[in-house]
């Protein structure tokens, strides 16, 4: 099969850029592994008209509309490898199946590495998060708190204080200087030095922290600023430009998407260090409407 683009990742950035490809009337090849970063999530916020939505349902509505229009197709998979041809790309995937096209769309998404923690994993998305803005509002006021993973965490706690009474817990970490402790204790926020042992709770709900030395500390929601990967190398296989951003690597691309091999856009997570659905899908757009206009100027 021949396409004028294909779309790596199937998730908010990879259909909203094919929408935007089909409603043009090019033949889109989307390719998606059929798991997205947001999963593990019950409900996603600050999306218009879809606040409080489920992320699974959303895609779904998605997909379906995406693949009403007669010049998309879907193939379920993983894209192996890729590259570049006389006419454009070549795309193996996983199962040794090929796709042509004259253009490519990069938006394979970004997987988080958790902290090696006892009840954290299975609770990630439900009350141990990443983003206050896609879920702080729930847990106002309630007992939050902050994992140290990097400098970073600093940062994430003053950020937090917003929504509520928050822990930074430091793990066994040096603490930070003074300067920062005053801008700390100033958004009240409180310093546990001691390194985490385990997290507790019915479920999927946090209820407290368990401390080395048997301590326990009462938290409804715990933030993590974790690191993440690049679900797919094929960006290194194209030689696109990759920085390092806050918390993983990221695609380097101009404001219209493009990357820095012609031809080759990129669209979402793996192009940002702030992640959301709305930044996904604005994203999407973009690398769409730019990949059309490349085909036509």
């Amino acid at each position: 099969m021949h396409y004028d683009v294909v779309v790596i990742g199937g998730s908010f950035a990879g259909l909203s850029a094919a929408t935007y490809l089909a409603r043009a009337r090019r033949s889109v090849g989307i390719i998606d592994a059929g798991l997205p970063r947001n999963r593990f999530s019950a409900h996603s916020h600050g999306f218009l008209t879809q606040d409080g939505s489920s992320p699974a349902t959303m895609l779904s509505t998605a997909r379906a509309q995406v693949a009403a229009y007669p010049t998309t197709t879907f193939t379920e998979g993983t894209a192996a490898g890729v590259e570049r041809t006389e006419d454009g790309f070549r795309t193996t995937l996983a199962t040794g199946e090929v796709l042509g096209s004259a253009r490519l769309i990069l938006a394979f998404g970004i997987s988080d590495d958790l902290p090696s923690l006892p009840g954290l994993v299975e609770r990630w998305g439900r009350s141990v998060l990443h983003c206050p803005y896609c879920h702080g509002y729930e847990f106002s006021e309630r007992h939050l708190g902050v994992l140290y993973t990097s400098l970073l965490s600093v940062h994430q706690a003053l950020l937090i204080a917003e929504w509520g009474p928050t822990t930074l817990y430091l793990n066994g970490n040096a603490g930070p200087d003074e300067a920062t402790l005053q801008m700390l204790h100033g958004r009240g926020v409180l310093i546990e030095p001691t390194p985490v042992v385990a997290l507790h709770g019915e479920g999927e709900r946090l209820a407290s922290i368990e401390l080395q030395g048997g301590r326990m500390t009462a938290v409804d929601a715990l933030y993590v600023g974790a690191r993440n990967h690049l679900n797919s190398d094929v960006a290194q296989h194209l030689s696109c430009e990759i920085d390092e951003g806050p918390f993983g690597q990221i695609i380097r691309t101009d404001e219209m998407k493009m990357t820095t091999v012609p031809g080759v856009f990129a669209a979402g997570d793996i192009t940002r260090g702030a992640h959301s659905v709305a930044w996904a899908s604005a994203d999407g757009v973009t690398a769409g409407l730019a990949a059309h206009r490349s085909l036509i100027f």
